[in-house]
């Protein structure tokens, strides 16, 4: 069975991890812990910043994985690091029904861009990728007015737009393994992320330094 790998860069680390090798398998979730630590920093509930760490959840996620390696060998249906994010959501899922005794609807489709430090870091961190010259706001000074504005665009954007910026921009997954996640074609996600991304610049365009150029 042919077996996943991403970028090319880990192909021998999982490969050992997939053949069952625990310490290969530590090596490669290491690899992707602060990503995934960003997805859980995200997404979870502003409620419970206070009270749950989004390092606890990932680590947790890491326990969880061990004991499920052999069911994902037997399929290998998902890219090595969509499964491991998929057993972190599992953990954040749970952790919300632990805390908040309330199932969410579905974690995944929710981005929390305006609550908490880390949802007005990362609209920020969104906004400074989507500039096409890597330019940020010319004025330091501006950085906390700007910032609300980059929140308040984010927010006038529906669930669907939101989540693949996000997908794509802050959690760093490829036109393919976004397409996977949300259950698209490719050319569909990479539509879809043309789309959002158009229509963010566009709720940009009036913010002094925001893009430079004509």
């Amino acid at each position: 069975m042919e077996s996943f790998s991403e970028h090319g860069v880990e192909d021998a680390l999982v490969e050992r991890a997939l053949g069952g090798d625990e310490a290969a398998l530590a090596d490669a979730f290491a690899r992707y812990r602060s990503r995934l630590k960003r997805m859980v920093s995200l997404r979870l509930d502003p409620r419970l910043r206070r009270r749950v760490d989004a390092s606890d959840i990932v680590q947790e996620a890491y326990v969880e994985l061990s004991a499920q390696l052999p069911q994902y060998l037997e399929k290998q249906d998902l890219p090595f690091f969509l499964w491991l994010r998929l057993v972190t959501r599992h953990r954040l899922a749970k952790a919300h029904r632990r805390h908040l005794g309330v199932a969410k609807r579905d974690v995944a489709a929710e981005v929390h861009v305006q609550s908490g430090a880390a949802a007005v870091s990362s609209g920020y961190e969104l906004m400074s990728q989507l500039v096409s010259d890597g330019s940020s706001p010319s004025q330091t000074a501006m950085r906390e007015e700007t910032e609300a504005v980059v929140r308040e665009a984010l927010s006038s954007l529906d669930a669907p737009d939101r989540e693949i910026l996000t997908l794509r921009h802050i959690e760093e997954l490829s036109n393919r393994e976004a397409a996977l996640e949300l259950g698209l074609k490719e050319s569909t996600a990479s539509m879809r992320h043309l789309r959002a991304l158009t229509k963010l610049r566009d709720a940009l365009d009036e913010v002094p330094g925001m893009f430079s150029g004509p």
